[in-house]
């Protein structure tokens, strides 16, 4: 008879090789077997905690159908109500399905624990917070986010358009100025430059606007989206 802890089945040790035989099935492209083989192991060990989150993950970021994987996550957070990386699953599916309300809840839960992820549970939660048009909250998120990696060009440039959007504009120009210092060596970011061209125009510096807008259009690469050349041409005819 299996023991049980906590209301959990006891891990059978076998179940450690199977289940990395499932992830070198996944790295290597063999989507179809290791769904099969997930499929088993759920059939065996239907009260596995982990087991149920591999199948719930093996469809979402596998196969790309969190819909699909939904189900296997309730059934997990069912057994083990409060178990971080399945409040951490779910979120991501509900939010690449637009139920971003639900996701920011699961996130809080998170938030009320000890979570190791905080990076990545700012980040996200952030994201939903921006849909929901929070942006307070969201501009919070993406500060703390920072404070887990500070300097982060990618993560300044979120926080500068959040908090564009709340009037912040002078922040909004440091930041951006922070994640082009932060990336220097690297390819300019014409993006980047597009967007501090337009918040220094909104501040009234029509030449520091201008400067951007010319150095974007420099940097442009073959392959960038139109409504970028468009924007950065726009902006230098509207700062000329």
């Amino acid at each position: 008879m299996t023991q049980e802890r906590n209301g959990r089945e006891a891990w059978p040790p076998e179940l450690t090789e199977l289940l990395r035989k499932v992830d070198r099935l996944r790295r290597a492209g063999r989507y179809e077997e290791a769904l099969a083989r997930m499929r088993a192991l759920t059939e065996s060990y239907p009260r596995q905690v982990r087991v149920l989150l591999e199948m719930g993950m093996t469809l979402a970021i596998w196969g790309g159908q969190p819909a699909e994987a939904l189900p296997w996550y309730e059934r997990a957070l069912e057994l083990a109500p409060g178990h971080a990386s399945g409040h951490l699953h779910r979120a991501l599916a509900l939010a690449r399905l637009g139920r971003h309300a639900e996701a920011v809840a699961d996130f809080d839960a998170l938030a009320e624990g000890e979570f190791r992820k905080a990076l990545v549970l700012y980040m996200r939660r952030a994201e939903s917070l921006e849909v929901l048009g929070r942006d307070e909250d969201a501009e919070r998120d993406w500060t703390r986010a920072l404070d887990e990696d500070a300097g982060n060009p990618w993560l300044l440039h979120r926080r500068a358009l959040a908090r564009a959007r709340l009037g912040r504009t002078r922040e909004a120009v440091e930041d951006i100025t922070r994640a082009l210092a932060a990336t220097e060596g690297d390819p300019v970011d014409a993006e980047l430059l597009r967007d501090r061209g337009q918040l220094r125009a909104r501040l009234g510096d029509l030449e520091g606007a201008r400067a951007d807008f010319e150095a974007g259009r420099a940097a442009l690469r073959e392959g960038d989206p139109a409504e970028l050349v468009e924007a950065l041409r726009r902006g230098l005819g509207e700062t000329a």
